[in-house]
């Protein structure tokens, strides 16, 4: 089954209590996004596989530890999850960027696929997708699915902020599928926005609104 990690360190929280507030500027949001990131990675990543690596430090030889063979696929459903990508990049520079788009229907409130692009490799790496605001659980449930049908079978979940019915939509659809986010909410409102939630991510990191 589906594990959810909830990662409220300290610093996590501080700084999503800044993002959150409407008074707080694009530049500064996009920047608390980026340190979050960071931040969660350490946690998304904690599972890697390591295998030993023979080496020599100025006294003298030993054995340290190298991450293993799977290499990680950083998928951001467009396009708020691009504020995530960076931070994670920070801690694994080698990772391959694929793109995934999304959009929800103002009317059904259910995602709409416009645009898919991912590393010819991608069913041999351990994919991250990330987009900070898990809400109807639509748009991330259905990247998942694109996804598998691409060969991939190690799958996360990064969210920043998400929703019990969010959470419940991508457990049901994805039992092997493991959700991390920064803050659980309470609810979604009447047209399907996280409350309190913190508004529009995409719009917020973007400057559109």
């Amino acid at each position: 089954m589906s594990q959810l990690h909830v990662i409220n360190h300290p610093l996590i929280q501080h700084k999503l209590t800044y993002m959150r507030k409407t008074d707080t500027g694009s530049k500064d949001f996009r920047t608390l996004l980026n340190e979050i990131s960071v931040l969660m990675g350490y946690e998304v990543t904690r599972d890697l596989p390591l295998e030993d690596c023979e080496i020599e430090t100025p006294i003298t030889k030993m054995t340290g530890k190298v991450i293993s063979g799977r290499k990680l696929a950083v998928i951001p459903i467009l396009r708020a999850g691009l504020g995530m990508v960076d931070g994670l990049l920070e801690l694994v520079p080698v990772a391959k960027v694929g793109h995934i788009g999304l959009y929800r229907d103002p009317e059904t409130h259910k995602p709409v696929e416009y645009y898919c692009k991912l590393p010819s490799d991608i069913e041999e790496r351990i994919v991250i997708v990330v987009d900070p605001m898990l809400a109807t659980g639509g748009s991330a449930s259905d990247a998942i699915t694109m996804l598998k049908a691409r060969g991939c079978n190690n799958i996360r979940l990064m969210c920043l902020v998400s929703v019990p019915e969010g959470i419940a939509k991508v457990q049901a659809d994805h039992p092997d599928v493991d959700i991390y986010t920064a803050a659980v909410d309470d609810h979604l409102n009447e047209n399907a926005y996280i409350v309190p939630g913190l508004g529009d991510a995409g719009d917020r990191i973007f400057g559109t609104k």
